[in-house]
């Protein structure tokens, strides 16, 4: 890894959370390279990580074996349009965290040889604790899919998808599930609330009840239905409230939220193609 030049295109907070992840994994500052075309943006990434900065693309992708486009989806085509000259000279490996642009789109733009990995991450790649789903095109080669993945796991867990079309699948689970951890947060401490508690008390139960969870689900190799029945005793208080759940239809309702946001990912994909 050491040996790899990393240009970033866009220098938003995307971009700096997987910077930070690499620098915590030893990969030497002088490797790294963003541009943007705002210098607070660019100044803030010099200062925090120590990397070199480029108001100018082409400059920052002259030398690099990988290239990271991490700049809106609305802007993709003006980006990569202009970028194709310089990276059809040496034909790095373009990785797109932009959601709802196709590798086809891309290739179009980049050249129809073009290395490219498409990815969706979420939010918590900001704390070095996101999941990542990844699609190669067929151009990528072993060592290069190899670099994605050491670089998106950077930032969390990095997972391959065989098809490009499950993307659309991973944004309704991960892509958008933080948001949906969220607001079951907010209805619980809302509800912790208004039963008496104090809302700083009860957000604070709410977030630490729900680490927890997340920890003992994570670390060990317990399935999630036997880790919900070892705190489920008949007749007991938990036991009551998954029955209101259940004749709630929670699943239902989960299944059907993330369907809107499957069906969602797939028309975003068709509007920006």
């Amino acid at each position: 890894m050491n040996d790899l030049k990393i240009a970033f295109i866009g220098a938003g907070n995307m971009a700096s959370s997987i910077i930070g992840g690499l620098l915590n994994q030893g990969m030497p500052a002088g490797n790294l390279c963003a541009s943007d075309p705002y210098p607070e943006a660019l100044q803030r990434l010099s200062e925090t990580y120590g990397v070199s900065t480029s108001a100018d693309n082409a400059t920052a992708v002259a030398d690099a074996n990988v290239v990271i486009l991490a700049v809106k989806p609305q802007i993709m085509p003006a980006v990569t349009r202009a970028l194709a000259p310089s990276l059809q000279q040496h034909n790095p490996v373009v990785i797109s965290i932009a959601a709802g642009i196709t590798v086809s789109a891309l290739q179009q733009q980049l050249g129809m040889t073009a290395a490219i990995v498409r990815c969706m991450p979420n939010t918590p790649a900001l704390l070095q604790c996101g999941a990542t789903a990844m699609f190669a095109n067929e151009h990528t080669s072993q060592p290069q899919r190899n670099h994605a993945e050491t670089i998106l796991s950077a930032v969390g867990d990095a997972h391959w998808v065989r098809d490009e079309n499950l993307l659309d699948a991973v944004t309704a689970l991960s892509g958008s599930g933080p948001a949906y951890f969220f607001l079951f947060m907010e209805a619980m401490t809302a509800a912790g609330t208004s039963m008496g508690l104090k809302p700083e008390l009860s957000r604070a139960l709410t977030v630490q009840t729900a680490l927890g969870a997340a920890r003992m689900a994570a670390e060990g190799d317990v399935e999630l239905d036997e880790l919900r029945r070892r705190v489920t005793s008949p007749g007991g208080t938990t036991a009551a409230a998954l029955d209101s759940f259940a004749e709630s239809d929670l699943r239902g309702v989960v299944a059907s939220a993330m369907q809107a946001a499957l069906n969602r990912s797939i028309e975003m994909g068709r509007e920006e193609s």
